[in-house]
């Protein structure tokens, strides 16, 4: 139990410095919109998250019917976690001039931010095969039902929240370094580290199965 939410609070922060639309549009509404209004956007980016990781559950589910196949799944989860690093490494991020990422959605009040950041998130394609790709190995680890599935991804949306909180909360200070240099830096490491996870993850369920 320990192992998996420690793992999932790793790939979790992880996750939330994964530089792309989100981030950015994450940090403009808390700087222009106020703390509230972040933190909304933030719920929608987690409502999101957890929407794919259902829908790639639920696509587990059926692939994991046969145990022959726990092996497979994990080992190409963990591919596609360092194919997704590797692309995140070698992406040069351009800053738009002026900054501005903005999804027009229609609503008062507090679903109107929520549903921005849902939907801000929800559209990144690269998103699902993300997911899919941690859904692979968790699940070829653990095995279906398991109650450390259910802490790993707790411990990994919990961190994005709480580290998407933080942002909000410093969003003043972010704003100075958000530049291409800066964002291309915190995208290689980010890359480094998912490839690593994904490695690590792949080690860990070719020898506990």
């Amino acid at each position: 139990m320990t192992s998996a939410l420690i793992e999932g609070i790793i790939l979790g922060v992880t996750l939330a410095f994964l530089i792309g639309p989100s981030f950015i549009s994450l940090v403009q509404t808390s700087i222009h919109r106020g703390f509230k209004s972040g933190m909304q956007f933030a719920i929608g980016i987690v409502l999101s998250d957890l929407t794919l990781i259902a829908l790639s559950y639920l696509g587990a589910l059926q692939i994991l019917q046969s145990e022959r196949n726990e092996v497979t799944m994990g080992v190409i989860g963990g591919i596609i976690l360092m194919v997704f690093g590797a692309v995140t490494f070698t992406r040069k991020y351009v800053m738009p001039a002026p900054v501005s990422i903005e999804v027009r959605v229609s609503g008062k009040g507090v679903l109107k931010y929520i549903m921005k950041g849902f939907f801000m998130n929800i559209f990144n394609p690269f998103l699902l095969l993300f997911w899919i790709g941690v859904m692979g190995v968790v699940t070829s680890k653990y095995g279906i039902p398991s109650s450390e599935i259910l802490v790993f991804f707790a411990g990994t949306i919990g961190a994005v929240f709480f580290t998407d909180l933080f942002k909000v909360f410093i969003a003043h200070r972010i704003k100075r370094y958000l530049n291409a240099r800066v964002l291309t830096i915190i995208n290689r490491i980010v890359g480094i580290c998912l490839v690593l996870f994904g490695i690590g993850l792949i080690i860990r369920v070719c020898y506990f199965i």
